[in-house]
């Protein structure tokens, strides 16, 4: 022990010797995500950075002048790390009308969503040269009437200025006839690639639902525009609610080319108060000379850089447009029995901008619920290895919904990296077994045991504004699979907390490559902490979701204390 203690405080010199007004956390529960030393009973923190780890009475003699935090008993974690994410998407919410169902929200009927339209109109307002009613967050999995509000029922809202209410997922919208009409969307209009315009029973005119790239092209043209300062205050908005859960590095996926201007000169102006990962839509990647200069680093810049770029390769299987080897449980109406959802591109374009990411270096989150989704990318991947041989890019498969038993090997012997999605046992998780895929296959989305037994390590993710970057919601839907009913949804995929915990902090600075900097509380690394209300790896596994975080600290700095959380550190 002796021994021990001597190489801590030795390592801990080197750190840094110079005499400095260091920050001592004590008093609770420390875990530190590192095997070598899982726990500790002190953390000192020197300019940034983690100084000291180990003993109290040792913590004190390596700085006796440490300002003392007590933890009172709560725990002290890594900060959280947002495997996948939409950062400035969730500032949109600070435009829009909140939708979702409980228990996040009142959206659970049309008549409900139709009520909270008017008074969000009566309320609100709305920034930009012209009007819009924006709503987030409708989910019809949970309305009573388990369909989406058409075009008619919206126009009960309003006729005169555009209503758009986004899907849950953010790959459908409901729109109005006057949205519709902005849009430039007729009877006439055909489905764009990728995409469906939802027509009226027997008819070709559009019901207000768009699919995919259908959504995407018209809500680029009703989306009102945006200043800079009207933009910096909606990535400000989404960064508080990271904060407020514990997140100390945020993901911004499939950036466009405005935002992804924009992210630095939010940096350099002191906006960004935690790191900010930019992967830009592989399409405007190819175009941005951002891929081609400094910002395009593991190491930040005002705690900004662009980390690589993002593909979609299919959509949302709530929403029923991921793309299945399987018909879907219960097809839309309209379909045919056949159906499985459909891809966003072709092979031979999927081939080719994959091609171009290795070509260029460029790590790729590729977006990929259903399994012929994932066997598409497996294509792609296997095709640019065999281009580049000498490059290894640890291409990420995000969300892996479906993602098949088979598929696990495969994707482990190319060296794909799984972010899944967990999160939808809890919110989805009936809808799946019911509608979606049905009893059986429902069973084993978001695979985490099958990866762990193939020895792979995931991380598991939010992808907020889908859903609230909620972390303990994550970490207890990754432990207990449990659906809103109470249902256990594959309990033989479930983890334990300490995997689970591992998979948003040290798994997730592996799939950044950034685990030599930050995911455990070592000497040397980040001061990037959190302090919680309870230990997740003690608390009863069905409470993880009642942690609450207290104070997030970012390069030792407290950059969130909840409201009547006692004020601990600088």
């Amino acid at each position: 022990m002796r021994l021990q203690l001597t190489v801590s405080v030795l390592a801990a010199l080197m750190v840094n010797a110079a005499a400095h007004a260091d920050t001592l956390y004590s008093g609770g529960p420390i875990i530190t995500m590192n095997d070598k030393q899982p726990q500790a009973e002190a953390v000192v923190v020197r300019d940034g950075a983690i100084a000291f780890v180990g003993s109290q009475r040792a913590a004190r003699r390596f700085s006796p002048d440490a300002q003392q935090v007590d933890l009172q008993g709560h725990t002290l974690t890594p900060g959280f790390i947002d495997a996948h994410g939409h950062v400035s998407g969730v500032g949109l919410q600070a435009l829009s009308a909140n939708l979702l169902p409980a228990p996040d929200g009142e959206g659970n009927s049309i008549p409900a969503l139709q009520k909270i339209m008017r008074e969000f109109r009566a309320t609100s307002t709305v920034p930009g040269g012209y009007k819009v009613l924006i709503g987030f967050g409708y989910d019809d999995s949970q309305l009573v009437e388990k369909r989406h509000p058409t075009r008619t029922e919206l126009d009960a809202i309003a006729t005169d200025i555009p209503i758009i209410l986004m899907h849950q997922s953010g790959h459908l919208g409901s729109y109005n006839s006057k949205a519709l009409e902005l849009a430039g969307i007729t009877a006439d209009t055909p489905n764009p690639e990728g995409g469906v315009i939802r027509r009226e029973p027997g008819t070709a005119i559009p019901d207000g639902v768009l699919e995919e790239s259908a959504h995407n092209l018209a809500l680029a043209k009703l989306m009102p525009p945006l200043d800079l300062q009207q933009a910096m205050a909606m990535l400000e908005a989404g960064q508080a609610l990271y904060m407020k859960f514990g997140y100390t590095t945020a993901q911004d996926g499939k950036t466009d080319a405005g935002t992804l201007a924009m992210l630095p000169m939010a940096g350099k102006a002191g906006k960004l108060k935690i790191d900010v990962v930019a992967y830009p839509d592989i399409e405007v990647a190819v175009k941005d000379p951002a891929m081609h200069g400094p910002y395009y680093s593991l190491n930040y810049t005002d705690h900004f850089r662009i980390g690589g770029v993002k593909i979609s390769l299919d959509g949302s299987p709530q929403g029923k447009t991921a793309w299945l080897s399987q018909p879907y449980y219960k097809v839309p109406e309209g379909e045919k029995p056949d159906y499985a959802g459909y891809p966003a591109f072709p092979d031979a374009q999927v081939n080719a901008l994959i091609d171009k990411a290795w070509s260029n270096g460029w790590q790729v989150l590729a977006h990929a619920n259903g399994d012929a989704a994932i066997d598409q990318l497996i294509r792609a991947v296997t095709a640019a290895e065999a281009a580049h041989p000498d490059k290894h890019l640890m291409p990420v498969l995000i969300h892996g919904q479906t993602l098949r038993k088979d598929q696990v090997d495969e994707i482990r012997k190319l060296g794909i990296f799984p972010s899944l999605f967990p999160m939808h046992t809890y919110y989805w998780g009936d809808w799946h077994r019911e509608s979606v895929l049905g009893p059986e296959r429902a069973e084993n989305i978001s695979p985490t045991r099958w990866v762990l037994d193939a020895g792979m390590k995931f991380t598991s993710h939010h992808d907020a504004p889908v859903v609230f970057p909620d972390a303990m919601r994550v970490l207890d839907a990754t432990v207990n699979r449990t659906t809103r009913s109470g249902y256990v949804l594959g309990p033989d995929q479930r983890v334990t907390p300490e995997q689970a915990l591992k998979s948003i902090t040290l798994w997730a600075a592996e799939q950044y490559s950034e685990q030599a900097h930050k995911g455990s509380i070592e000497v040397g690394k980040r001061a990037d902490l959190v302090v919680l209300s309870d230990n997740p790896l003690t608390i009863a596994h069905p409470q993880l979701h009642t942690i609450k975080v207290l104070q997030t600290i970012k390069d030792g700095e407290v950059v969130y204390r909840a409201e009547g959380a006692a004020r601990q550190g600088r």
